[in-house]
């Protein structure tokens, strides 16, 4: 005897406006899990959002006027993973919730004027990230005891 089984996927967007549980008409808030590149339309990113950027040799963010490549890059959150996806390459994903007790990867990033406290996310996010950019550069995340970061409009 064979058991079949039939798994829909589940819905993970929606298009505002929606209504709440009681009624009140509701707009989806986008979140940008990197800062400058693809949002998602999702609550579960909230706690997400601007964690990670990209900077440039320096350590200085890379925000999206200075390389419009990164808007290009689209991100979607799939099974503990941000996944990432770009034109013409290979999708990346990374951990989201990972405990960072290492000290080695461990770096300091400036945004404007702050130095921000974060962890690099190794050389395989570097090289995908150069590609897709266009430039030297490595792909950050916000330290989870860093102070929140101040990020000019």
């Amino acid at each position: 005897m064979r058991w079949g089984f039939s798994i829909a996927k589940p819905r993970l967007q929606w298009e505002p406006p929606w209504n709440d549980e009681i009624g009140h008409q509701m707009i989806a808030k986008s979140y940008t899990p990197i800062a400058g590149c693809g949002a998602i339309d999702l609550p579960d990113a909230a706690e997400y959002d601007r964690r990670w950027f990209v900077v440039d040799e320096q350590g200085d963010w890379v925000p999206v006027a200075r390389c419009p490549a990164l808007a290009a890059v689209t991100t979607a959150i799939r099974m503990g993973s941000l996944v990432l996806r770009a034109p013409g390459m290979l999708r990346l994903d990374i951990p989201m919730d990972v405990i960072e007790d290492d000290d080695s990867v461990r770096r300091t990033a400036r945004v404007g004027d702050q130095v921000v406290d974060v962890v690099d996310e190794g050389d395989v996010a570097a090289t995908w990230f150069c590609n897709a950019a266009g430039m030297p550069c490595r792909l950050v995340k916000v330290h989870p005891e860093a102070a929140p970061v101040n990020w000019p409009s």
